[in-house]
């Protein structure tokens, strides 16, 4: 039976990281990658639309924590080790320049996940990592201080074991885990998009309007940012920070619900009346469907006037009461109903996992089986869209990694 010092289970994200670190934190240790599937670094590959958003322009530890609907306490004191500033001061150490967009979101300066993947499989050939693909793991056995770590065809002895197998929407993906003693909280999808019912808008696909307040009618799930009408409801970046922070809920209502959409960003209903009463005294003869308020594109302005019933040639002098309350309803809290949710499939992100009290959150190291680690996303930790998850990707791996080889 062949032995290592370490053996890293998933040649993802936080696998290759956690690998990569511990190799280089020791001189001559024997790495060896398990992964399941004939294929490495998937979600890297995918990510960003193939242009892998590495981190996020967020270099304070606990601003960033806050970014994580679940797993915040624990990832604002491991930040303090391993931060986005450490992951950007990383790549660059490896000839790999990381570049800010004005969101916040980071990638190479390439535009290529291809480069963050070069870079994995560079490092992990210099540091001569072993990496064995098609192997998924069916157990972990701790005998005479040592692992044993059983594939469909083989047995590998360890020292340690680093548990990065990612989050899977089927519970059974962790049951050799689960044999162990380890406890998992149910994984549910994170970050997806509004599937409408009604689909009273999708000729309006492609529509995005740049300042938008979502939000979920009966609850205080709300969020502010860029909003996509798409074919088969709403996306963008408000929508799905919305799905993450409101996921479990949304499980529990088996996504069925209503959303209330603010398109002039944060104008409350009153202002807003303010400001339509003005502009109907100071413009009274303009056109309303030809004149669009408060940055709404002007196909979507013209939607919503003829659901306040506005016809195409109405006038502001002509704006009834009744019409402008209709418009005022549909710019501040326009309804959709919600039937079901569409998912990013490869970039699927789990909110659950293993259960965090199964960890120590100083070392990563499980308090179920000795020498056994996790990294990732295998853990009931999970963040926003905008390069939160592969942060803590990299922070947890790191952490791991150190701790192994302490």
């Amino acid at each position: 039976m062949v032995k290592f010092d370490l053996i890293v289970i998933g040649g993802g994200a936080a696998g290759f990281f956690g690998a990569i670190q511990a190799a280089s934190m020791t001189s001559g240790l024997r790495v060896l990658i398990l992964e399941k599937s004939s294929k490495l670094l998937s979600k890297v590959r995918v990510s960003g639309g193939g242009r892998c958003n590495v981190t996020h322009h967020c270099f304070n530890a606990s601003k960033l924590a806050q970014h994580y609907p679940r797993g915040e306490k624990p990832l604002k004191s491991l930040f303090k080790s391993f931060d986005a500033e450490d992951v950007v001061e990383w790549f660059r150490s490896k000839g790999v320049i990381l570049k800010a967009e004005n969101d916040g979101r980071m990638f190479p300066t390439t535009d290529r996940s291809e480069t963050i993947i070069e870079c994995f499989l560079s490092e992990a050939d210099r540091l001569k990592i072993i990496i064995k693909m098609n192997s998924p793991v069916s157990s972990i056995a701790s005998q005479d201080g040592m692992l044993t770590v059983s594939t469909s065809g083989e047995q590998y002895m360890s020292a340690k074991v680093l548990v990065a197998i990612g989050g899977h929407a089927n519970p059974s993906a962790y049951q050799w885990l689960l044999s162990n003693g380890h406890s998992l909280r149910k994984p549910i999808p994170s970050l997806f998009t509004f599937n409408d019912s009604k689909k009273e808008f999708t000729d309006l696909m492609g529509i995005s309007v740049p300042d938008a307040t979502v939000r979920i009618a009966g609850t205080k799930f709300s969020e502010k940012g860029p909003v996509l009408i798409t074919h088969w409801g709403l996306s963008g970046p408000a929508v799905i920070k919305l799905s993450a922070w409101a996921a479990e809920y949304l499980h529990d209502a088996n996504y069925v619900f209503t959303v209330l959409v603010n398109w002039t960003g944060s104008i409350q209903e009153e202002a807003l009346r303010a400001q339509l009463t003005a502009f109907k005294a100071q413009r009274g003869k303009l056109k309303i469907m030809s004149n669009s308020m408060f940055n709404v594109p002007s196909r979507l302005w013209q939607r919503l006037c003829i659901l306040s019933e506005i016809n195409d040639g109405k006038i502001w002098n002509e704006l009834s009461m009744r019409s402008m309350n209709k418009l005022i309803e549909h710019l501040t809290r326009c309804q959709f109903e919600i039937k079901g949710k569409t998912t990013f499939k490869e970039e699927f992100v789990t909110c659950g996992g293993i259960d965090l009290r199964d960890v120590d959150l100083t070392t990563m190291e499980s308090k179920i089986v000795r020498n056994v680690y996790f990294a990732g996303e295998v853990l009931d930790i999970d963040g926003e869209t905008g390069g939160f998850n592969f942060q803590s990707a990299w922070t947890t791996a790191y952490v791991a990694a150190r701790s192994i080889t302490r």
